[in-house]
């Protein structure tokens, strides 16, 4: 048994006891529980290890390490703990994230040795809600995206990550782990659009991470020729409701805070400011 302050990389056999540590804020980890829940702590299947930090012998922090290094439920000594093995691997990852406060010291002992970042985010609010708001209409044209309407959304999804994120995600592999990723949310129904007489998407969300007790909408986007329409709020309820009554009974998602259009939009539809995270992007 472990009887000191440690780390290490999680096995198959701890699935048990990291569960228990993301179980303990379900909607911030939602990313991760839902990885792990479907890979278990298997790096080839998992796409990365899972770090963890012992205290007296129990597991109470975790550090997702893949294209994104999360830190969950991370002390300030499992941070130092999870930043010196980050220093020790090399940067493998195409960011940090996480909850703002681990993520900020984790960047500031990384940041001499990663640095520069291409970004950072410092303060992107967490949204959640429990219910729909009676101040917004669903709109009746938001749908599920089908199968066959790959070749519809895909450029929408490529707009918006792009726009979001600063590179384009057909970059690299030529987008054959984006496009999967996409497959994979449409192929579930968790891909949402609406689309104008001539089919192009003018508006879309997904679902991206879902648990049974919380999911999180991701890539929410308006075209810009429809943007200022008022098409948001009435799309984000329509995926709200979606979420609410098909997948879990807490729904969030996390916005930039320079982001003010989008912070109301979610505002009006019954989302709360509940925490915030922080992305460094590279």
């Amino acid at each position: 048994m472990l009887t000191q302050t440690t780390s290490r990389v999680l096995e198959p056999s701890d699935l048990d006891a990291a569960l228990a540590v993301l179980d303990r804020d379900p909607v911030t980890n939602a990313f991760v529980t839902a990885r792990v829940q479907v890979a278990g702590l298997d790096p080839w299947r998992l796409g990365g290890e899972m770090w963890g930090w012992y205290e007296d012998g129990m597991l109470t922090s975790l550090c997702y390490a893949g294209a994104n290094l999360v830190p969950i439920g991370a002390t300030p000594r499992a941070v130092r703990a999870f930043a010196d093995r980050a220093r020790r691997a090399g940067r493998r990852c195409s960011s940090i994230v996480g909850p703002a406060e681990s993520t900020a010291q984790l960047w500031r002992l990384l940041e001499p040795h990663w640095g520069p970042a291409r970004e950072v985010r410092a303060h992107q609010p967490l949204m959640v809600t429990d219910r729909m708001s009676a101040d917004v209409a669903p709109d009746p044209l938001v749908r599920r995206v089908r199968k066959d309407e790959m070749d519809t959304i895909m450029p929408a999804c490529v707009a918006m990550f792009t726009e979001e994120v600063g590179v384009s995600p057909m970059a690299g592999d030529g987008g054959l782990l984006y496009q999967a990723r996409v497959a994979e949310l449409v192929g579930s129904g968790r891909s949402f659009a609406r689309l104008d007489d001539d089919g192009k998407v003018v508006f879309k969300a997904e679902i991206g991470a879902a648990t049974a007790q919380a999911c999180q909408i991701q890539g929410v986007w308006v075209a810009p020729e429809y943007r200022g329409r008022g098409l948001a709020a009435p799309g984000m309820a329509a995926v709200l409701r979606y979420a609410l009554s098909d997948v879990a009974p807490v729904v969030s998602l996390y916005v930039n805070d320079f982001n003010t259009a989008a912070r109301r939009t979610y505002r009006r539809v019954g989302f709360r400011e509940t925490g915030a995270f922080m992305s460094v992007l590279f």
